[in-house]
């Protein structure tokens, strides 16, 4: 147990017309500074989490989190990139420089715009996750409820998610428009800090174990039916832990397709493989089953703004494990789970939270 979460924040999700790239990682470092108790001076670290990879015009943006505060200046930041997996990544490498003992107090900030990227742009921005030289040319590319954060806040209903309509047509096979996740804009913050500190201040979020594991790009080097990565992520972070799935309050977990979360039902350990389907048919993923999944509504409702995503997960489950998530609150949530991976099941990163303090 290295570090805590100790403060965050989290801007809507969707059409954000009027916000740019600085705006957001403004709005969120500011509220996640603010919900903290911390002082802009009292940062160490800042690091940024935001893929852009075409979408904004903006480059080498780490240091616009500086304009969240004149006391931020010279404070040292980075930007760290890993696909979809990007804002999972800059809160562990947070991590890491607490654990090292170079930062007692690190401001992680997670960003995307999207919606200002015209469509066919955005899937050939997305397609850069892929493995280019084999997959760029497959047709559709990857694939192409009460959360206030949202996108998506209306149940769209079964019949009109199952059938294909002008509304929901096929993006790629059997996947359609409501199968996928969202393009979205959007940011979020967290501030971590080490133990000692984190316990003067009024809340805890400790990470109870973390693990990231890297798979082979290429899909033809993997079976595309199994995330092992994803796998092993979770068997260590567990291990690590001490805990078993069984344990856990509930997961957030990374549905940027459906078939991405069945898979991954699977690749948990929640269902044996080729079961992904029981576990929402027999209710266990619902807010009262047995392990309650993306209570957020997920990507696919919450919306999927690729830097913002893994810290949006860090600061959703710390609202569950406060008891300050409102409407989509699970009751008596005490240690939760995230799974964000990059590309298909590349960049995997799990979390284990627990509220300390």
């Amino acid at each position: 147990m290295t570090g805590c979460i100790v403060g965050w924040a989290h801007t809507p999700f969707g059409r954000l017309d009027g916000e740019t790239v600085e705006s957001l990682i403004v709005k969120a470092a500011t509220g996640a500074l603010a919900d903290a108790g911390v002082q802009p001076s009292d940062v160490d670290e800042i690091v940024l989490g935001h893929f852009n990879a075409g979408f904004s015009a903006q480059d080498f943006t780490a240091s616009l989190v500086l304009q969240a505060s004149p006391d931020l200046r010279f404070k040292r930041a980075l930007r760290v990139e890993n696909a979809c997996a990007t804002g999972s990544a800059a809160v562990h490498q947070g991590l890491k420089a607490i654990a090292a003992g170079s930062a007692r107090i690190v401001l992680v900030v997670g960003v995307e715009q999207m919606t200002t990227t015209p469509g066919p742009e955005i899937g050939r921005n997305l397609l850069k996750a892929s493995y280019v030289r084999e997959e760029a040319d497959i047709e559709g590319g990857f694939a192409g409820i009460g959360n206030p954060f949202a996108q998506i806040r209306k149940d769209l209903g079964y019949e009109f998610c199952r059938n294909v309509s002008d509304k929901n047509p096929f993006v790629a096979g059997p996947l359609k428009r409501t199968d996928c996740s969202l393009v979205s804009d959007g940011a979020a913050a967290v501030v971590l800090a080490d133990v000692p500190t984190a316990l003067q201040l009024d809340k805890a979020i400790a990470f109870r174990a973390t693990a990231h594991v890297s798979d082979f790009l290429p899909m033809s080097k993997r079976d595309i039916l199994k995330f092992e990565g994803c796998t092993e992520a979770w068997k260590r972070a567990l291990s690590d832990a001490g805990i078993t799935l069984g344990d856990l309050s509930l997961v957030e977990t990374h549905d940027c397709f459906t078939i991405a979360e069945l898979i991954e039902y699977e690749a948990m350990g929640l269902v044996p493989e080729g079961q992904g389907a029981r576990a929402v048919k027999e209710g266990w993923t619902q807010k009262d089953g047995k392990l309650p999944v993306n209570p957020s509504g997920g990507l696919k409702a919450k919306g999927h703004p690729i830097g913002a995503t893994g810290v949006s997960m860090h600061a959703l489950c710390s609202m569950q494990l406060t008891g300050t998530a409102g409407d989509i609150q699970v009751p008596g949530a005490n240690l939760a789970g995230i799974f964000n991976m990059g590309g298909a099941a590349v960049a995997n990163y799990v979390s284990v939270l627990e509220r300390i303090k």
